[in-house]
Parts: structure tokens; sequence; C-alpha cells
């Protein structure tokens, strides 16, 4: 079995992160982003990026970070709302959006890691997001086709990972990261554990090792609440 375990963020991004590539990053808001694996794809310096994403972080984290650089050129997502950035690159034309609905954006995903390259959703039919898609008709009901989504490269977050890259994800942070590990062409995930082979209980493991190709720990990753609110 090859080794899947590196030493760095950046090192496990050596080799396969390039310009102009199409790019997907697991999370939900500010839950089960692989940060670490971001800051070093900040500092490989690479551009042209397009990112798929839930959403594009905040201002200083998570994708943001991205963005304040200006190495992503298009987003895919489903929600921008917390990031004054993207919304001043947008505004001013200097960010291409796709902008797709939530639950047809983790349908992307997942057919594309199903080997699905179209599937046919009643969401937005009627609305800009199906323009200039095929519609066709079902029992009298009209559906937009929506292509498949197969990153060149996967970012992922996840709690616990073993040496062969099963892993398991943390209650809410699983969210977009199962579906992204399994669409990219190649994966590569941050966990805060790193056990051996055979210490996790098969019936336990919410993603097979199959679909992960390179692992590095952060074991301290920094856990930010997105609307901290307190009673008065």
């Amino acid at each position: 079995m090859a080794n899947k375990v590196y030493s760095s963020a950046a090192a496990a991004l050596d080799g396969i992160v390039k310009d102009g590539q199409l790019i997907a990053v697991g999370g939900f808001g500010l839950c089960g982003i692989p940060e670490a694996l971001i800051d070093a794809l900040r500092d490989s310096g690479v551009k042209n990026l397009t990112a798929i994403s839930n959403n594009a972080g905040v201002d200083g984290f998570g994708l943001g970070k991205l963005l304040a650089t200006r190495q992503i050129k298009k987003m895919i997502a489903s929600y921008v709302g917390e990031n004054k950035e993207f919304e001043r690159q947008y505004l001013a034309g200097e960010l291409a959006l796709d902008f797709t609905p939530q639950g047809t954006l983790a349908e992307k995903l997942r057919a594309g890691g199903a080997g699905i390259p179209a599937f046919f959703t009643k969401t937005g039919v009627g609305t800009v997001v199906a323009d200039g898609k095929e519609i066709r008709e079902f029992d009298g009901e009209h559906y937009v086709m929506e292509r498949s989504l197969v990153p060149d490269v996967s970012l992922v977050k996840a709690y616990i990972a073993d040496k062969s890259g099963n892993l398991i994800f943390r209650k809410t942070a699983r969210n977009f990261n199962p579906n992204i590990a399994q669409a990219g062409k190649i994966t590569v995930v941050e966990v805060e554990k790193i056990v051996e082979l055979g210490t996790l209980d098969p019936d336990q493991i919410h993603l097979p090792g199959i679909f992960v190709h390179r692992i590095v720990l952060n074991a301290t990753p920094e856990k930010r609440i997105e609307q901290r609110t307190v009673r008065g």
C-alpha cells in the first residue's frame, strides 16, 4: 500500500495543484473547512482557479483567503452572503460566479463521484438558474439538465483517518465533505487524528479510503463560530 500520509499540507499539495484547475473545497459556513490545506493552496501561488464550495468563507478565513490573494477567477457556490471581498469582486466584474442551488450543488458533486455525467431536476426551472440549459418534459413537468462536477483536486476536512484513508467525520462537519471527496480526481484530506489500520470499526467509517489519495494531520484546527449570539 502506498503511503498516503504527508508531513505537511504543503507537501500534500506538492505536484498536484496547478494554475487554472477546478478545485473543490469542503465545508458549510465555517464548519468542516480544510483550513491548513487552504493556507497551503494560497502559499503555493497557483492562480486562475475555479473553486467549488457551498459558500466562499468569510473575509480572512476559509476561501476568503484565496479571494484576498486573487487566486480564484470563478466560484461555483450556493451561498455568498458573508464575504465582503467576494461581493466587491463580483459587483466589480472581477470574479465570475456560477450560482447553484444548494441541493443541486450537492447532487452535481454526488453524480460526479458516481460517474453520472448529468441529471434532470425541477429546481431552477423558469429562473436564471436554467438559462442556457436543456429543458425537458417528464410526465407533464419541466426539468432542467445539470452537468455533474468532477474536480481536478478536492480538499476535504475529516475528524479521523486511518493510514489507508478511511474517514470518520465529526457531526455536522461532515456536510459537503464526503461528496467532494468522492468527486475529486485527486482527494487530499486534512484530519485531527491519524490512527493505525484496523483501529476503526468498519461500521463506523463514513467514507472508504479508496476515495482518498493524500492525508495530512492538523491536530489543532481553529474552530470559529460564524455568527456569535449571546444573551443580553
